[in-house]
């Protein structure tokens, strides 16, 4: 363990299969010493909202962290990456003297605790670069903030990072009052307090396989593999080049296939170029996933987010117009994202297409936060602006994921508020969804990040 001071260890066996009468044994006597030794201090973290950059599944959402259920329940971040956080809302800013983390097998070499008052900047109070798991008992910590972050930069094991409890204790500001129960149920999941990822792309499947070495959809389904999204959208033309079903079954199916009970698809051109009808193959493949409520645009929520897949083939109809500004008006989640296949603003061959202006124009009225389309085949993302390509705070960010699979575009035209275009770039964008926030990551073919974007804070 480390030598860090203000830290005792209490020494937990490190393999994931432990005996039961062990665990028990020492999750006692952990117990009795907490017990002892927080006498004189506030426990605030417990039952308060928790988020995290990551997590393993559903059953492992960072809630699970702060329920007090020291035995049964737990935290755990995705497997194989770094860096991953959990934070915790004290609900006011209050000071901070304690950190306890008791630690699952899959734990922490080098970490950070850090404070903050408004989840954006952070202070470090405490920091290691040799933890060894088990309980870390960090006393002695000054600091103060309303949120509190264990921030991994290392892990230890091949696996994530994974708490059967993360536990905050202080007092002084004006401080809230903890659940007092010390076997809390845990909250349902997901939760509007959780963090998530999802994986998107558009212009995906080509007629190839991966016995081709130029095929890219192969690629870029392995990368979304790898990040294990919460769940996969899709902007447009998923199959190429009349999307026939026959052609989803031999070319999409066999790679993003792998993802399809949990892609949440939009349309794009090609998908009504079908000779045996518009949408057949669509329809046809995804079922129910392309028209949960019967048309090809819904909803849908996931914690503090409310996403909109639309059909940009079909702007000109007044009842899809209709549906998004009801759609909008009964929204109760705090941070909007909608997507579709067409983009308002593009540097690339297709460049500009005015049939979404009128769809933006209600989405920015509504305070929406993020817009993701396909079309032309490259990546490009732009800084807030409105719907008359004005850069504006308040105004949406719109990033182009086209570069799914299908043969890659040329910039044309760079178009104002344009941040960064690469071409010749496939890969997947990789989502970083906060209760409050947002940023992302372009994964490449090959692992590596292309490029990062800017954190934003919903509105």
């Amino acid at each position: 363990m480390s030598s860090t001071t203000h830290q005792s260890v209490l020494r937990f066996p490190h393999s994931r299969l432990l005996a039961p009468f062990a665990v028990i044994v020492l999750l006692v006597s952990a117990l009795v010493a907490t017990g002892r030794a927080d006498a004189a201090e506030t426990l605030l973290s417990q039952g308060r909202p928790a988020a995290s950059s990551s997590k393993e599944s559903s059953s492992y959402s960072s809630g699970k962290a702060v329920d007090g259920d020291l035995t049964s329940t737990r935290w755990a971040s995705q497997e194989g990456s770094d860096p991953q956080w959990i934070r915790v809302d004290l609900g006011a800013v209050s000071s901070i003297s304690r950190v306890k983390l008791f630690w699952e097998s899959a734990y922490g070499k080098a970490y950070k605790i850090q404070v903050s008052d408004d989840a954006a900047a952070w202070t470090t109070v405490y920091s290691t670069s040799d933890g060894d798991g088990g309980q870390d008992d960090l006393t002695g910590l000054s600091g103060s903030g309303r949120y509190v972050r264990l921030y991994g930069t290392a892990r230890g094991t091949e696996y994530g990072y994974s708490l059967y409890e993360f536990q905050v204790f202080g007092g002084g500001g004006s401080t809230p009052s903890p659940t007092p129960t010390a076997t809390a149920s845990p909250s349902p999941t997901p939760t509007a307090g959780d963090s998530f990822v999802v994986a998107a792309a558009g212009d995906i499947a080509e007629q190839c396989t991966a016995s081709s070495s130029s095929c890219a959809h192969p690629k870029t389904a392995a990368r979304v593999q790898e990040m294990n999204p919460e769940f996969v959208i899709t902007m447009g033309d998923n199959q190429y080049d009349d999307a026939r079903l026959s052609d989803f079954q031999n070319y999409y199916d066999k790679t993003w296939g792998k993802f399809k009970s949990k892609t949440r698809p939009a349309a794009g051109n090609h998908e009504t170029y079908d000779p045996a009808g518009v949408y057949a193959g669509y329809k046809g493949y995804f079922g129910s996933l392309a028209t949960p409520k019967g048309k090809t645009y819904y909803s849908y929520d996931q914690g503090n987010w409310h996403f909109i897949a639309l059909d940009s083939n079909y702007f000109d109809q007044s009842a899809q117009i209709n549906w998004l500004k009801a759609d909008l008006a009964a929204n109760t989640r705090g941070c909007i994202a909608a997507y579709w296949h067409h983009p308002l603003f593009s540097s690339g061959e297709h460049g500009n297409d005015p049939v979404s202006k009128p769809v933006w124009k209600i989405l920015y009225d509504a305070g929406a936060d993020l817009v993701l389309n396909g079309h032309d085949h490259h990546y490009e993302r732009f800084a807030p602006q409105n719907p008359d390509a004005k850069a504006d705070p308040k105004g949406i960010v719109e990033i182009l994921g086209g570069m799914g699979g299908a043969s890659p575009y040329k910039i044309e035209n760079v178009q104002p508020n344009s941040q960064k275009r690469l071409v010749n770039t496939y890969g997947v964008l990789k989502l970083n969804l906060a209760p409050a926030a947002f940023s992302w990551q372009l994964i490449g073919t090959d692992g590596s990040v292309k490029d990062t974007g800017p954190t934003y804070a919903c509105h």
